[in-house]
């Protein structure tokens, strides 16, 4: 726990809609739509009554395939973005409304344009998640197609962002005047002008959205790799991360924010929240059991051979999922079997990962089901309501992370659970809100206003607050 004298920080938690990933245990009686709008009204409903900050939608846009083919291991269907975000700004109040919206195939404008209006529709209370595509498979879908390395990936996210700004702080704020008396609707002939140039983009007009009631939305980044952190210290208001201990947790929390400085930045200014699961029991046994049924239900004897599959590279739909690992090594040239799926690149050496996957089957008698069991990720918190906000808690009082954001495994009523039974205890506590005690995600964030400038047509700044 936090040491007697240091003051208690405040919890952040936030809710991932688990509709896009294996995480998703679509085939439990308890199931619901991925699709449905009342899905996503439910879990919105239940995280905002939990007085979470925000709700978080990942994206996806392209289906992924393994072997040419669409399969289950995902959850097939990914309703646009923003026309979500936009239909709950409808049907809730105070919940944060987070996308994750690409900038490799998408452009400023018109990334600008939606997230300025869904500011203004939801009074203050959108973030955009900022991501690249790194492969061509994903781009064969749009125009521009093809393929950029990691370095120039995240060097056309950062002038993307850029001009975004820009754009975003073509309006101070004070320019609609709307004096019936006068007839003087715009007091400033020259508002919204921009004109920005650098090497991805070079555009000049005027953006046709005032400025929104958070002056631009919460930048969200999402990523451990190097070029990910560094983009998070100078241009993020949160990173969304994942690691599997207190002592991964502490040591990402500690480079990140010691990054911070480097770009004129204090620490409170990013906040740090990994994704996790959650399993909830009467009592430790009881949630050890449900949790090891929930890992079950995620890795089917399809999906087990899937998840071996992009190891391997083979194709391995001959093999028995209740029978030993393959006798044949992987194969480590490309293109891989499995297509628009990052995950991949992350079992580095996959001669080395088939070695080790041997060793533990050979040790624990493993099949090859019960292999991917053992070696993919579990829930990151599993126990009673006590237990699990003790150990959140303990977290977050240890400077492993700011909050986080939960993604539990059944759509929609998965959080209900840990709404009614968790964070009473936390406020209890005195590390959660009890209310809201603002109307912007800016301010649920603990986040100063909106600092940045913008440079626009009329030389020099943008006007707009001070900036860092």
């Amino acid at each position: 726990m936090s040491e007697p004298d240091k003051p208690l920080k405040r919890i952040h938690l936030a809710a991932h809609f688990p509709g896009v990933n294996n995480t998703t245990v679509w085939a439990d009686p308890g199931a619901g739509s991925q699709i449905d709008f009342s899905s996503f009204v439910h879990l919105a409903r239940t995280a905002e009554r939990a007085k979470f900050d925000f709700l978080f939608l990942a994206e996806g846009l392209r289906l992924r395939e393994q072997n040419g083919l669409i399969y289950d291991l995902d959850v097939v269907g990914r309703p646009d973005t923003f026309t979500v975000l936009s239909a709950l700004a409808a049907v809730t109040d105070r919940l944060g409304l987070a996308g994750t919206i690409n900038s490799t195939f998408n452009e400023p404008y018109e990334v600008a344009r939606q997230f300025a209006s869904l500011d203004h529709l939801s009074g203050g209370r959108a973030a955009w998640n900022v991501v690249t595509s790194w492969d061509a498979f994903t781009g064969e879908n749009f125009r521009r197609g093809g393929f950029l390395p990691q370095d120039a990936r995240y060097a056309r996210a950062k002038e993307f962002l850029a001009a975004a700004k820009v754009l975003f702080g073509s309006w101070r704020g004070d320019e609609i005047v709307a004096d019936k008396e006068s007839g003087v609707y715009t007091g400033d002939p020259l508002a919204g002008r921009f004109d920005h140039h650098s090497e991805q983009f070079d555009i000049t007009g005027r953006f046709n959205v005032p400025r929104s009631p958070q002056g631009r939305p919460v930048i969200f980044q999402a990523g451990d790799s190097e070029e990910g952190r560094e983009f998070a210290a100078a241009d993020a208001d949160a990173i969304f991360t994942r690691y599997d201990t207190l002592e991964a947790g502490q040591a990402f929390y500690a480079d990140v924010k010691g990054r911070l400085a480097r770009h004129g930045r204090s620490r409170d200014e990013l906040k740090i929240l990994p994704g996790v699961t959650f399993v909830l029991g009467d009592t430790p046994a009881d949630a050890e059991e449900k949790a090891a049924l929930v890992r079950r239900q995620q890795v089917s004897g399809q999906t087990a051979i899937k998840l071996l599959e992009q190891v391997w590279n083979r194709d391995l739909s001959a093999y028995d999922p209740d029978g030993p690992l393959p006798d044949v090594d992987p194969d480590p040239g490309e293109p891989t079997v499995a297509r628009g799926r990052a995950g991949v690149r992350q079992h580095g050496d996959p001669l080395a990962v088939a070695r080790r996957y041997r060793k533990i089957a050979e040790a624990k008698k493993l099949s090859i089901r019960d292999l991917i069991i053992e070696v993919s990720a579990r829930q990151s918190f599993v126990g009673t309501p006590e237990t699990v906000a003790t150990a959140i808690n303990e977290f977050v009082q240890s400077d492993g992370s700011d909050g986080f954001i939960l993604v539990p495994h059944l759509t929609p009523g998965g959080l209900d659970s840990f709404a009614d039974q968790v964070v009473p205890l936390l406020q209890e506590w005195g590390v959660y809100r009890t209310e809201y005690e603002g109307t912007t995600l800016r301010e649920h964030l603990g986040l100063s206003p909106d600092h940045f400038q913008g440079v626009s047509a009329r030389g020099g700044l943008a006007h707009g607050t001070p900036g860092r």
